[in-house]
């Protein structure tokens, strides 16, 4: 495999990466979005016209339609770091005696991970049909805001709960609607927050175990082989002190498909460790994504401050302290439970 294709592939795997950020957000004007946009008005003037309606209806069904083909792409991504680790990585670490606990930490993480997958994507994310909507309808009250009393759903014909949210990807209202992740291939909602919250921070470990076993690996290979102290002969025939780049350089010549698949599990712990933060402030504010997005939108404030009379400000509140708000995402209220408050 040549340099070129190598580099290809990282490229690839980069967009991944930016793409799961930016897709499990649940923000529909992400700066993804607006980029894909620019480029495609400025590349309407020399694409013809028939080609762009064939592109137009294969992104539509791809990002605005359920769809496995994420699902199909996290799977493929997995069994491609996994396999990696597993034939280059582990054999390696192995041979220079690292612990075998440490080996199989990524192993348990992922075990742990592929079960809350299914959970999450096979779960009721808290879908509002007609025999649970009055149940539904009493848990959150209206704050007057965000959420209006008596707002109607155009396709389900039922009065939209609280804090509740219509799917165009599912064709339902979901109950405490976050966002819909296409790489689970469901709704989060309500019934299954705990659920998408145990696999994003799964993953997150999963890709940061992987990250430091390996990039222990070539620290100790530089270790051994003492590469540090020596020096190399460039073209012009000066002799240098090894350096970073050239150490870099000689590891990536050396062991492609490791360094490779080092610097994709970084970018994807970096990404995903900012993603995990995201979701524990939404989650220690007692607040959705889709909350989140629509305060921004919207241009309110998150709490109360002294502001003009003529200014609308929004208080959030949903909020009830950081425990119980951790609480509420692992056990849901339900209408009994409010009645007790």
């Amino acid at each position: 495999m040549d340099f070129l294709t190598l580099l290809l592939m990282y490229l690839c795997c980069v967009l991944a990466a930016v793409a799961l950020l930016c897709l499990c957000s649940g923000r529909k004007e992400s700066f993804l979005a607006r980029s894909v946009s620019g480029a495609s008005q400025v590349l309407s003037f020399v694409i013809p016209t028939q080609l762009q309606r064939v592109t137009h209806r294969a992104l539509h069904r791809l990002f605005h339609t359920r769809s496995c083909l994420f699902v199909a792409l996290h799977i493929a991504l997995q069994a491609a770091v996994y396999g990696e680790y597993t034939w280059e990585v582990f054999v390696y670490c192995w041979e220079m005696q690292f612990h075998l606990l440490l080996l199989l930490l990524p192993y348990l993480l992922l075990a742990g991970n592929v079960g809350c997958f299914i959970l999450c994507s096979r779960a009721d994310p808290g879908v509002i049909t007609k025999s649970n909507h009055s149940s539904l309808v009493k848990i959150y009250a209206y704050d007057g805001v965000l959420f209006q009393k008596g707002t109607v759903c155009p396709v389900c014909d039922m009065e939209k709960p609280a804090r509740s949210k219509h799917c165009s990807f599912c064709g339902v209202c979901v109950h405490r609607f976050d966002h819909h992740c296409v790489w689970v291939n469901n709704c989060i909602g309500a019934s299954n927050a705990k659920y998408f919250f145990l696999y994003l921070f799964s993953l997150t470990a999963m890709a940061a175990a992987i990250a430091t076993i390996t990039a222990a690996l070539l620290i100790q290979v530089v270790l051994l082989s003492h590469m540090m102290q020596g020096s190399y002969i460039d073209e012009r025939g000066q002799e240098h002190a090894v350096d970073i780049l050239f150490l870099i350089q000689h590891l990536f010549l050396t062991f492609p498909r490791i360094v490779f698949m080092l610097g994709f599990v970084i970018l994807l712990t970096l990404v995903l460790g900012s993603y995990c933060c995201f979701n524990l402030y939404l989650a220690f504010t007692n607040q959705t994504a889709n909350e989140w997005y629509k305060c921004r939108r919207h241009g309110h404030s998150r709490h109360l401050t002294l502001q003009p009379r003529d200014r609308l400000v929004y208080k959030n509140i949903y909020s009830k302290g950081i425990w119980r708000n951790i609480k509420e995402i692992f056990k849901p209220p339900t209408v009994l439970e409010r009645k007790k408050k």
